[in-house]
């Protein structure tokens, strides 16, 4: 799984926090430095570079996703 976010997103902060926590590995890009991260998080969210963007390895995202959404996800 993905997390795309920025340096100053706290929502993307708390999240990653709270994965490292439960031991769920992901990557993380920075939209900020990666212009093609950024046009995939706008593609994903009507136009609007909201992150926490997660993209998981089936294809789908979720923006602003909770923790408990994010192990349900990933544990069908």
């Amino acid at each position: 799984m993905t997390i795309y976010s920025t340096e100053w997103c706290g929502y993307c902060h708390r999240l990653m926090a709270q994965l490292d926590r439960a031991g769920v590995s992901y990557a993380e890009v920075d939209i900020e430095h990666d212009p093609s991260a950024a046009a995939l998080v706008m593609q994903v969210n009507g136009g609007n570079r909201t992150v926490p963007t997660v993209l998981f390895e089936d294809g789908t995202a979720m923006t602003n996703p909770s923790l408990k959404q994010v192990l349900e996800k990933i544990s069908r």
